[in-house]
């Protein structure tokens, strides 16, 4: 037995005969045009609105001031967030901008 092949060989074997089936032509073409129905748009349905569900609030607490043990002033923040730690961040950045000296008293659910 030969097993040597020849480069025709292996790509008749891989990929079969490199000869395409010649293309069938439709014999029978339709001269008519298609009919086409223009349908009127349905006017779309008003959209509910959606009520705005509860929505998550914390109120902070501070106790704020510019001296050193002097006078302080509460202040408070309301944050839309379910964690305390990120209403307090937030709650002591805003404060920050005003004040040198803060201290969170209280987070509690609004």
């Amino acid at each position: 037995m030969n097993t040597e092949l020849t480069e025709e060989e292996m790509r008749r074997a891989l990929f079969g005969d490199s000869q395409s089936p010649a293309p069938a032509f439709n014999t029978h073409v339709q001269d008519t045009v298609p009919v086409v129905v223009m349908v009127q748009p349905v006017n779309a349905a008003k959209k509910k609105k959606v009520s705005k569900g509860f929505t998550p609030r914390l109120r902070v607490t501070l106790r704020v001031g510019n001296e050193f043990e002097g006078k302080m002033h509460e202040m408070v923040h309301e944050a839309d967030t379910l964690s305390s730690l990120v209403a307090e961040q937030e709650a002591t950045k805003t404060a920050r901008k005003k004040f040198r000296f803060v201290e969170v008293v209280s987070v509690k659910s609004m």
